[in-house]
């Protein structure tokens, strides 16, 4: 079931959605709450390998090694170049019920320049959440940290869930984390078959 404000907003007041911090009760629209650019940031680079290895391979560079962090305060400004992915997060730090998911994309005003994202935040989650930002213009993009560059829009399952009941690679996080696709369980299955 998608929630409006009227059902939203209490949640918060009750202390059941924890949004910190919360800029201005502004933030929450009819059907979404608007979300902003945090501090810190995982910048891609070309560095001398030819390619990320989410393979698993024991001898691959480290997928953290092809991002270089970076930080800006509340109010600067950052660049976004041409097909250029960044690592962030919401400055916000979100709790959510665990009957309550959440999904995100990007505002309309930040679309229509080429900034895409589009991620779900399960049931129970704690954490900023962690952004992929990638500039699909083929113009560089300024922005500045702190403004409203996301929408959060969230639906109520039928019954909660334990987000905890298993192992997360992601939990809990406050900054950008890079991609853990090489850790994927399935990733070690499949290096023991043999492909002949």
């Amino acid at each position: 079931m998608y929630l409006t404000k009227d059902e939203i907003f209490p949640l918060y007041k009750s202390g059941e959605l924890i949004i910190r911090p919360l800029l201005s009760e502004e933030q929450f629209g009819e059907m979404t709450l608007d979300l902003r650019l945090g501090t810190d940031f995982l910048v891609s680079f070309q560095g001398r390998e030819p390619y990320i290895d989410a393979t698993g391979d024991v001898a691959a560079r480290p997928i953290s090694s092809f991002f270089q962090e970076t930080k800006r305060l509340i109010g600067e400004t950052f660049f976004l170049h041409p097909h250029q992915t960044v690592l962030c997060s919401t400055l916000e730090y979100l709790k959510l019920p665990n009957d309550v998911f959440v999904s995100i994309s990007t505002r309309s005003s930040f679309s229509r320049l080429g900034l895409l994202i589009s991620s779900i935040v399960q049931p129970g989650y704690c954490g900023c959440l962690s952004l992929e930002l990638t500039n699909h213009n083929n113009n560089a993009i300024k922005i500045r940290v702190g403004s409203a560059i996301l929408q959060a829009r969230f639906f109520k399952l039928s019954k909660e869930t334990n987000y905890f009941s298993g192992e997360r690679k992601y939990a809990c996080q406050v900054r950008p984390v890079p991609s853990k696709a090489n850790l994927d369980k399935e990733i070690s299955i499949l290096q023991k078959m043999s492909f002949k």
